[in-house]
């Protein structure tokens, strides 16, 4: 935070590990601060029972936040408030029944940072406006904001892997089930064609007879050679085959989950493509951006489970459902040929994990993280680069203690070791990188001890 010159303020964090980071940057610019996890009303209201400058909700269960929110508001009416929500939907009610909220959520703040390090090295973020993206660049020791188009080669390569991916399925029972519509086509046009060539049938009458005997009818009579009507035999006895393969490929298809596509927008591109891992806020909101670009992504979900794979599948996002780790499923979704694979989970070990198979598999590829301070993290970068990692701790901290400053912030971009603020006005401010603060919490220490602020 910018030097403070103002009177020493008094605020109240409620969460966890990203609510230790704004308490850190709140007590580095010389505030008074009340750190809890998860109070009960009682703690609240003693939190709150004095002058009380802004309080920050920062959890990862909307419902939580919005019940917290609401309680300050019962017992602070007209406080500066800044709540951490992810749905769209509980951010907007929350916004009209307390307008003196501010609603943020670190997949919004963390998304043009993780855009732009997907597309260009040398973008700081990436920002969509109704009417165009504004790319962010750092130029003579400073911001530089232009209008940003994706270059005519990646828009080349995306198209082109999308085109490719056409047809050509991931999982087995569509393979299978494509197997087996191949298999008939090529009887019914063979049939087809002997019954034009040799036996000068009009076209018509030709598709006619080819389709009684893909359908096992047989020809409408025994007529021609017994060379053709051997031939009739063995594509009746070979299509029983192939209509047993397509059908038991379309039942397993139907009945499974249907992440993926066959032809369409949820068809895997081949080149060109972002690999997304984890399809969390943070990772579905950066496949719509990719997306929104016309860039092909593929996202990529240990859980079967997951809550946003449906709301993926709505949006037309292709979603492997498999361990990102394993060097083979990243093999098979064209890794060599990807424009950046981003590992965007919420556990950093597994993030780690995922960078290192990639580089294994495509030691040139771009890789983006989403990582905290997980000491691992240091250990890591010590052996060898993992790719370009980002701290959405530090990212959503920043816009936090900014909101709760009066700076109303647009955004958050890092260069470097540095984190810059981009203010209302659009001007970047220089902001501190923070430890974690020390606050024991409820569950840690007595409550007697949290009023000694």
């Amino acid at each position: 935070m910018p030097e403070n010159t103002a009177p020493q303020r008094y605020f109240v964090v409620i969460g966890s590990d990203m609510a230790r980071r704004v308490c850190g940057q709140l007590q580095t610019a010389g505030h008074l601060v009340r750190h809890l996890d998860r109070p009960t009303d009682e703690d609240l209201r003693r939190a709150l029972r004095r002058e009380v400058a802004g309080v920050a909700v920062l959890l990862d269960d909307d419902v939580e936040s919005l019940r917290y929110a609401l309680a300050v508001e019962h017992i602070r009416p007209h406080v500066k408030l800044v709540v951490t929500v992810f749905d769209r939907t509980v951010s907007e009610q929350l916004l009209r029944v307390l307008p003196n909220c501010q609603v943020t959520s670190p997949a919004d703040v963390a998304a043009p940072v993780l855009l732009a390090a997907c597309l260009q090295p040398d973008l700081l973020s990436l920002t969509r406006t109704p009417t165009e993206h504004i790319g962010a660049r750092w130029q003579d020791d400073a911001v530089l904001l232009e209008t940003w188009r994706p270059p005519r080669s990646l828009r080349y390569r995306a198209r082109l892997g999308r085109i490719q991916g056409q047809l050509r399925p991931h999982d087995g029972s569509s393979r299978i089930m494509l197997t087996g519509l191949a298999g008939l086509l090529m009887v019914l046009l063979a049939d087809w064609a002997w019954a034009v060539a040799f036996h000068h049938r009009s076209p018509v009458e030709a598709l006619f007879e080819a389709a009684r005997t893909v359908s096992a009818v047989g020809p409408a009579a025994a007529h021609g050679s017994g060379t053709y009507l051997l031939f009739s035999a063995v594509a009746m006895l070979v299509t029983i085959v192939f209509t047993a393969v397509f059908t038991a490929g379309m039942v397993e298809r139907l009945l499974g989950p249907r992440a993926v596509g066959i032809v369409g927008s949820r068809a895997l591109p081949r080149s060109g493509h972002v690999i997304v891992v984890g399809l969390g806020q943070v990772g579905l909101r950066l496949c719509t951006q990719l997306q929104a670009l016309g860039i092909g992504v593929i996202a990529v979900e240990r859980d079967p489970a997951a809550p946003n794979l449906r709301l993926a599948r709505a949006l037309g996002v292709p979603v492997v459902v498999a361990d990102a780790s394993d060097r083979f499923v990243l093999s098979t979704l064209g890794l060599g040929q990807a424009q950046a694979l981003a590992a965007v989970a919420s556990d950093d070990l597994d993030n780690i994990a995922v960078s290192v198979a990639a580089l294994a598999v495509a030691p040139e590829l771009r890789v983006v993280m989403r990582a905290g301070e997980h000491e691992a993290i240091a250990e890591t970068r010590s052996l060898f680069r993992i790719g370009h990692v980002h701290d959405l701790n530090s990212l959503t901290a920043a816009y936090t203690t900014a909101s709760l400053s009066g700076l109303r912030p647009r955004g958050v971009v890092t260069h470097g070791k540095r984190l810059l603020v981009q203010r209302a006005d659009g001007a970047f401010v220089a902001w501190p990188l923070a430890d974690r603060c020390d606050h024991p919490q409820e569950h840690d220490a007595p409550l007697a001890a949290l009023d000694r602020v």
